[in-house]
């Protein structure tokens, strides 16, 4: 039997659509439909360089390399892995067309279609080599050192993201392979910073730390904050405010949610509920939030939803400011890097 491929696919530019409408893209609209380009790689490279005469040779030929492997060597049943950046999820599917062009698409014209099966993993799912292997700076690449993680995932039964994490961890078990694929420059150590501090607060920290930790971050922020009572909280949390005393409005209610997987409508709503005039809510978790939930924020005043990606970003901004207890569960250092770009 043959071994199925498994891709990367870096999409900076679509969103929603990806998933919405089941494909795949990359850009490069103004070379036209790629099935009218001749003679391989080579004649990719020949309207490359046509079109981007300034252009040097490394950098025709590289866009050459992901023109040819998203037309001609993905092939119908290959596996692909998209980390999703507006959340900072990943989405996996199966490839379900032949390359086509979408001419009557506004962008990223060249697509192939995807069966989407598991879609909204948090990045917690998977080993942080397997995240730093599809952190390539390159728009489609293989995945090859950690495709067996992403193919767990792909087939588990599994229900809960949870049980997904489970099935993948026992293929990282067996494989305990950290083998890296690339240089360490920024956006590769940014990205795997970020994922540290997201995974040791989803490992570490039980449900009450991450509402201690909460209200510490809030202070950090500049609010005065208090932990409501554990078993009595009818669905806040976390009461902050700006004054002191806590007496002055806005008063700021705040629903903590210890989970690396998407928060629904409902419980978004239980908070809301509890929202009085003159008040605002925010609610916080380590995962994201569905359509409908995210729907309910913009229609409610007054409400914001943290993502697990806000919250690491709050965490990086104000790292010295918060308690060593938290510093000691997240340990990290200020060093220089190889900036993006730089050439050797």
């Amino acid at each position: 039997m043959a071994m199925t491929n498994v891709w990367g696919v870096h999409n900076d530019t679509l969103t929603t659509e990806l998933v919405g409408d089941g494909f795949i893209s990359i850009g490069w609209d103004d070379l036209g439909a790629l099935t009218d380009i001749p003679n391989g790689r080579d004649g990719l490279k020949s309207t490359l360089t046509e079109i981007e005469p300034e252009a040097k040779p490394r950098s025709i030929a590289g866009q050459a390399g992901v023109l040819a492997r998203f037309r001609d060597e993905m092939q119908l049943g290959d596996v692909v892995v998209a980390p999703y950046k507006p959340n900072s999820t990943i989405n996996i599917g199966v490839i379900d067309s032949e390359y086509y062009f979408e001419e009557s698409a506004p962008s990223h014209r060249h697509r192939r279609r995807i069966d989407w099966r598991q879609t909204g993993l948090p990045r917690t799912v998977f080993t942080q080599s397997a995240l730093y292997e599809i952190g390539s700076v390159l728009t489609v690449f293989r995945i090859r050192n950690h495709a067996d993680e992403f193919l767990a995932a792909l087939q588990t039964t599994a229900n809960s993201i949870d049980e997904v994490a489970e099935a993948v961890d026992q293929i990282a078990e067996a494989n305990d392979d950290d083998e890296s694929d690339d240089e360490p420059r920024a956006s590769r150590i940014e990205r795997h910073t970020r994922d540290f501090v997201l995974e040791m607060l989803h490992r570490k920290l039980s449900h009450q730390d991450f509402e201690d930790f909460t209200a510490d971050l809030l202070r950090a922020l500049g609010y005065q904050a208090r932990v409501t009572q554990y078993s009595q909280d009818g669905g806040v949390d976390v009461i902050a405010h700006r004054d002191a005393l806590g007496v002055e409005p806005p008063q700021i209610k705040v629903q903590c949610k210890h989970r690396a997987g998407s928060t629904g409508a409902p419980e978004v709503q239980q908070l809301v509920g509890t929202q009085g005039p003159g008040e605002m809510s925010l609610f916080v978790t380590l995962g994201t939030y569905t359509r409908d939930a995210l729907a309910i924020e913009r229609q409610r005043p007054g409400l914001r939803l943290l993502t697990g990606e806000d919250v690491v970003t709050f965490v990086l901004e104000n790292y010295r400011k918060l308690p060593e207890r938290w510093r000691s569960v997240i340990p990290l250092t200020s060093v220089l890097v190889v900036a993006d770009g730089a050439s050797n």
